[in-house]
């Protein structure tokens, strides 16, 4: 395993047990198939980076923005290439929607991820 590699799954881990209020919101009611049986993981490594909520199948991958993403645009767009030539589709939410709005949040990743299976 390379040392870009380890110092990911460290960093990966790192973010599991420090996660922002936004992500333990979101968590509680993805985690164990709760939002319609589907699988999802946390802080996962995923083509060099570490993604916030992977969804194997159908392949969906959620990203909590903070703040500071809005000082990183480019790179948040470069980061949404790779994955979606991965075959997975990004799906940005900002904290203050998960905090403010999670039934309406919700409600949107289900239209969402019910494209994948018409």
């Amino acid at each position: 395993m390379r040392v870009d590699q380890l110092n990911l799954n460290k960093n990966a881990t790192n973010l599991r047990k420090n996660q922002t209020l936004a992500e333990q919101r979101l968590w509680s009611k993805l985690r164990n198939r709760q939002f319609f049986g589907y699988k999802f993981r946390r802080q996962m490594v995923m083509s060099g980076y570490i993604v916030d909520f992977i969804c194997h199948d159908p392949k969906i991958i959620i990203e909590l923005d903070g703040g500071q993403h809005a000082e990183q645009v480019e790179y948040d767009e470069k980061r949404t290439l790779r994955l979606q030539e991965e075959g997975y589709r990004v799906i940005r939410f900002w904290n203050n929607e998960v905090l403010g709005n999670m039934d309406g949040l919700l409600e949107y990743l289900a239209r969402e991820m019910a494209v994948f299976f018409k």
